[in-house]
């Protein structure tokens, strides 16, 4: 559907590669005004590009005094892959996008939406639900102590699972944190995607990955991602609150039919 987001003001990290890039793309087709974020430079597909290290807070607030007002949709797309120090990880893949979010509501049009993108690798939040609930209080100083507190580490790439974990309950429980001004927040999770960090996940998740690998037609590409974003950041997606939609070519139902033997 030509012009989707035509008029609408979206931000975009990790806007220089993988998803992210091809999401800027389809979102300046639909005619969206994308800004750019990301730590690389790259000026495709937006129309303002912000060069920032998510990994620094006083970047991020500095970001957020720079962004303009009337923001329609924020696609929370940077992160790291599972082969960084599990600190880098706990700080871009889940306390930076809580920073920004939080941040730039007050810049937000309302009826905006906010996207997550997430992964398969969240699926079992159910069994890590102590951490994600102590996670709450995570900030960039106590993190060593946290994941000594609750063994998150980069074995197995159990840092990464944690990170979109509790991603995707935080997403679950924001679901009408902003419901009187109509802005929404959902996540996506993509399974295995052929992006240039499609090696990394490989090399972390060793079994896990060629057991994936077995069962999968084919990776993922960012332009099968890409579109799901769009809709979620269009109006026509205003109904969706709250709701991690798998991405993930069956992935995540053959593991669900497979725990209950159907």
């Amino acid at each position: 559907m030509k012009d989707l987001l035509k008029d609408k003001r979206i931000v975009v990290t990790g806007s220089s590669s993988g998803i992210g890039l091809e999401t800027a793309k389809i979102l300046s087709q639909q005619g969206a005004e994308v800004l750019g974020v990301d730590v690389n430079k790259r000026f495709d597909h937006v129309e303002e590009f912000y060069r920032v290290d998510l990994s620094d807070p006083r970047a991020i607030d500095a970001l957020l005094d720079v962004l303009p007002d009337g923001i329609d949709g924020l696609v929370n797309n940077a992160g790291l892959p599972p082969t960084r120090p599990a600190e880098q990880l706990l700080a871009i893949n889940l306390l930076a996008i809580k920073r920004l979010t939080v941040g730039l509501v007050p810049k937000m049009n309302d009826g905006g939406s906010i996207v997550n993108v997430a992964s398969l690798a969240g699926f079992g939040w159910p069994n890590a639900v102590e951490a994600i609930k102590a996670s709450e209080g995570l900030t960039w100083e106590n993190i060593p102590a946290f994941m000594a507190t609750h063994n998150i580490t980069n074995q197995d790439g159990r840092s990464y699972f944690f990170t979109k974990e509790a991603l995707i309950v935080w997403t679950m429980q924001n679901r009408w944190t902003w419901r009187e001004r109509g802005i929404r927040m959902n996540s996506v999770s993509p399974g295995p995607v052929a992006t240039p960090i499609l090696g990394d996940f490989l090399e972390t998740l060793g079994a896990r990955a060629e057991e994936d690998a077995r069962v999968m037609d084919r990776p993922g590409e960012a332009t099968d991602i890409a579109p799901i974003i769009a809709f979620m950041l269009s109006d026509l997606s205003a109904w969706i609150r709250g709701t991690n939609i798998p991405s993930d070519g069956g992935m995540s139902s053959n593991i669900l039919c497979d725990m209950h033997g159907l």
